[in-house]
């Protein structure tokens, strides 16, 4: 556990986010792993990981270390952290203090900074308050990362009503044509469900 913690500037011991010990512990535990390393590993050189199959990583993989099994949701995580993604064609990610074997580097990577105009003024400190900042901040950045998560949920089903109200009227239209023939006459037409 000494190897973990980092003295900061100020003194004050500093540990790894728990999203990295998390990640960092996934890759280490599929490394003797014939399946889990199908799925996810240490790219060559260790300076980087690949997930090599994301549907068996968000349905085997991350439920075993995090409390969901939502891929879009790690990386929005690793985004987070300023990880990058370096391949065009598959899923791999790097960060210069992620490597393998260097579980002690973890310490020295944060989270991005915000621009302060994203913060709506209630979530704002106040200037007179007492209370740990990094705390709020902490608080903040998960009240942001879930409207964010909420935000983009919301996008994608708009997207799939949208698909599938046109995939009703493809049905509709077909489901005429077979009724009533090669006729159209907007009288004799199905009358939508919604």
């Amino acid at each position: 556990m000494d190897e973990e913690m980092k003295q900061s500037p100020g003194g004050k011991t500093k540990s790894p986010a728990p999203f990295l010990l998390k990640t960092y512990d996934l890759l280490e535990g599929v490394r003797d792993k014939s399946i889990g390393q199908r799925i996810v590993s240490w790219n060559g050189e260790g300076t980087g990981f690949v997930v090599w199959s994301p549907d068996e990583f968000s349905e085997i993989m991350l439920p075993r270390y995090f409390k969901h099994n939502n891929f879009s949701s790690f990386i929005r995580q690793l985004n987070t952290y300023g990880f990058k993604k370096i391949a065009s064609k598959r899923w791999e990610f790097q960060h210069d203090k992620f490597q393998r074997g260097c579980r002690d580097m973890l310490a020295e990577i944060t989270r991005k900074k915000c621009e302060p105009s994203i913060f709506p003024p209630f979530l704002k400190a106040s200037k007179d308050s007492r209370g740990d900042s990094a705390d709020k901040k902490s608080d903040c950045l998960s009240l942001m990362e879930e409207n964010e998560s909420l935000r983009r949920q919301n996008l994608d089903l708009q997207m799939q009503i949208s698909q599938l109200k046109a995939l009703e009227m493809k049905l509709m239209d077909c489901l005429n044509v077979s009724i009533h023939g090669h006729h159209y006459h907007p009288h004799n037409k199905i009358r939508r469900l919604f």
